[in-house]
């Protein structure tokens, strides 16, 4: 059996990103109350913390799914 880590995913852009990294980079360039209006998640409006967001993300797949596709169209533009 392959090794999951090693394995390349060409049609995969997220391949090799973690979600701190995309959550990090995307609270770097809008803020927390930017991606509150952005996208409607409570985590990114009451009290928000890349650790509760990292959590909650990590058990909502739709969220993440959003979080992810908001990073991807940010990195299409530069």
């Amino acid at each position: 059996m392959p090794n999951k880590t090693t394995t390349p995913q060409p049609n995969n852009p997220l391949h090799g990103i973690s979600l701190k990294t995309i959550l990090e980079t995307l609270v770097a360039k809008h803020g927390f109350a930017k991606l509150a209006s952005m996208i409607k998640i409570k985590c990114f409006s009451d009290k928000p913390s890349i650790k509760s967001s990292l959590t909650f993300l990590r058990k909502t797949p739709w969220a993440r799914e959003k979080v992810e596709k908001l990073y991807l169209s940010g990195m299409k533009r530069k």
